[in-house]
């Protein structure tokens, strides 16, 4: 298989099937970030769906293997891409290890789990890449201990320039199976918005502290 057969339009849709994302321009999101937003994603809801389990297990693994075929190993982002992080690693035969936000408060305070060799060539799975703040944590911290990050793979990602900006910066190519561009062209073509929501929902994307503080005050 390659990757052309894991459309991002599809994978949306799935997605959207599942409630895995979910949109709303009347009643927006709040981020922990306190960023209001008209989308919501929780790739965790993947995990309870075999067939569409599957199809994002073999599409990151698809992307693993042609993109980072060096990699020999897979590091998960906690919390959310340890599990799709290590279907990624069993369905490749990799090992696997995953990183925490911080070291942990007892025991070893580690903050990466699992066997790994310094200069390991390492490849990142996230579920979710929206500010990638935690994503470049976690590239640093596995980069500290040592490992040689070739490139991050994620479900689904937001595509805001703050977030591609930080990423090359840490110089870690990036490949998502979906995005958020991707989304609004199927919710376009379904037809299930209105114009004005559809333009709202373009706007935020180019830029969301502005859609956010416009519907703050």
């Amino acid at each position: 298989m390659t990757l052309s057969e894991y459309p991002a339009t599809d994978v949306a849709h799935s997605l959207l099937q599942i409630n895995a994302i979910k949109l709303n321009v009347e009643n927006p999101f709040t981020w922990a970030s306190g960023l209001l937003s008209p989308i919501y994603c929780d790739n965790r809801r993947i995990l309870s769906y075999p067939a569409i389990r599957r199809m994002v297990v073999d599409g990151l693994s698809v992307i693993v293997r042609d993109r980072f075929p060096e990699a020999g190993l897979v590091a998960g982002v906690a919390t959310g891409g340890i599990a799709h992080g290590v279907l990624v690693a069993e369905k490749l035969g990799l090992p696997f290890v995953y990183v925490r936000s911080t070291p942990k408060s007892h025991g070893l305070a580690s903050q990466i789990e699992g066997h790994f060799e310094k200069d390991q060539k390492t490849v990142v799975v996230e579920d979710l890449v929206s500010t990638a703040k935690s994503s470049v944590a976690a590239i640093e911290a596995l980069s500290g201990a040592g490992l040689v990050i070739k490139g991050m793979v994620a479900i689904f990602t937001y595509g805001l320039d703050a977030a591609e900006k930080r990423l090359r910066d840490a110089a870690c190519p990036f490949i998502s199976l979906s995005n958020y561009q991707a989304l609004v062209d199927l919710v376009k073509s379904q037809q299930t918005f209105s114009p004005g929501e559809l333009a709202a929902l373009q706007a935020w994307r180019e830029d969301p502290e502005a859609w956010s503080d416009a519907r703050m005050h």
